[in-house]
């Protein structure tokens, strides 16, 4: 059985986001292979209680490098750039931890998981270099800038920050010194979606393969016939800010001219601002606002919805995307980031990134079209079994493991 040694900075059972992402490889991982796991101390407690209760446990080796709360309080709080300096002093003491493993351990296989972002590729590529075990890199997230398009509607200090972080991620595209040492070491980068396959071509020269950083998880929903509901419930989950695009979603809904089309919002935030335009467009009647709920009845609405409308336009590969096609619930959504790699003609409707205007009619005219079309709905949403197979975290482990052999073989 290969030997892996993993770098993954945030890594649990029962979560979601980074640490859940990890959590899903490794456990996935361990089917196939034994793994040296180095992540930050956060989560030891869970990672111990679920481990020994796994058939694939005892493949699973943790170590931990954890950080003082006051850093976790940084990384949580996204946007906090003071996190990167206390992130790289981090990967520094990851490898030197990495170095001591390879020396009483026979690794075959370097491989920086995550955090999921370019800007910070570790040292694991440095001990690769050292002692010629190959290193793998990713999925990685390297879009390299936000439409600025659709910073309509957010504030100064937003449109500045965003200009100015698209700035920087090009500089370090082209001139970040440790990132091209990463890639040029590499026996593979995987990028996250096909934006950063793109900018892995334009600023490296390297064909990165495809594998988004979440898997989808097989559910044997049953397929519920709504072909003949009065309604058109469309649901949009998610975080009330701007990158979100929760205005570009009631405006399209208003641009429906449709009342039967009916938008349910769930999520956190302030969602005041939000319900004064529901008012100015003359939408209240078809808005229903569920407010923030729990993991489950998220679930039970997803099963309940006809479409998943997700109008944000940055993200990674966003895994409430592919809880929808777990539920059975066709998703309209921008071609763009890891959900426009995992929503097909299949399961769903995709629009190109253009401009706030051209969206909302695009938007509005799909979901006219499939609230007239129920047939077509309800093909959709049968689909969506076969998808899930080919999003499932036991597929994508399967990918990496060939990856990982023909790495080996060479």
């Amino acid at each position: 059985m290969i030997k892996i040694l993993i770098n993954a900075y945030a890594c649990s059972p029962g979560m979601g986001s980074e640490p859940g992402m990890a959590w899903n490889w490794v456990s996935n991982l361990a089917r196939f292979c034994e793994l040296y796991i180095i992540t930050e101390g956060e989560f030891r407690d869970k990672i111990e209680e679920v481990v020994p209760t796994l058939e694939q446990g005892k493949n699973m080796h943790f170590y931990y490098n954890p950080v003082s709360e006051k850093i976790r309080k940084m990384c949580w709080n996204q946007g906090d750039w003071r996190f990167y300096k206390y992130y790289r002093e981090w990967q520094w003491k990851t490898y030197l931890l990495a170095k001591d493993i390879c020396q009483k351990e026979h690794i075959d296989i370097l491989h920086q998981l995550n955090m999921i972002g370019f800007r910070e590729p570790g040292y694991l590529w440095q001990l690769s270099k050292e002692n010629g075990v190959p290193f793998v890199w990713g999925p990685v997230d390297a879009k390299d800038k936000f439409p600025v398009a659709y910073l309509d509607g957010a504030g100064l200090k937003t449109k500045l920050f965003m200009r100015l972080k698209n700035f920087l991620t090009g500089i370090q595209l082209r001139y970040s010194t440790r990132v091209k040492k990463a890639a040029r070491q590499s026996s593979v980068v995987f990028s996250a979606s096909s934006n950063s396959q793109r900018s892995f071509k334009k600023y490296f020269g390297i064909d990165s393969p495809l594998l988004n950083e979440t898997g989808c998880y097989i559910q044997n929903h049953t397929l519920e016939d709504k072909t003949g509901k009065d309604t058109f419930d469309v649901l949009w989950v998610g975080k009330m800010d701007f990158r979100k695009q929760l205005g570009l979603a009631l405006v399209s809904i208003g641009k429906t001219g449709n009342d039967k089309i009916i938008l349910h919002i769930v999520g956190g935030g302030e969602a005041e601002q939000y319900k004064s335009q529901v008012a100015a467009l003359g939408i209240a009647e078809r808005c229903v606002w569920h407010g923030a709920v729990t993991h489950d009845e998220v679930q039970t609405i997803m099963q309940q919805s006809d479409v998943f409308l997700f109008t944000s336009v940055a993200e990674g590969t966003p895994h409430v995307v592919l809880e929808a096609i777990g539920n059975n619930l066709p998703v309209v959504c921008f071609d763009t980031c890891g959900q426009g790699d995992a929503i097909n003609h299949n399961v769903g409707r995709k629009i190109p990134l253009s401009n706030p205007a051209q969206s909302v009619g695009d938007f509005a005219r799909i979901l006219n079209e499939l609230e007239r079309d129920r047939g077509l709905l309800k093909q959709l949403s049968a689909n969506c079994r076969q998808r899930q197979i080919e999003l499932s975290w036991e597929e994508k482990a399967k990918t990496m493991m060939e990856w990982y052999e023909k790495i080996l073989r060479k």
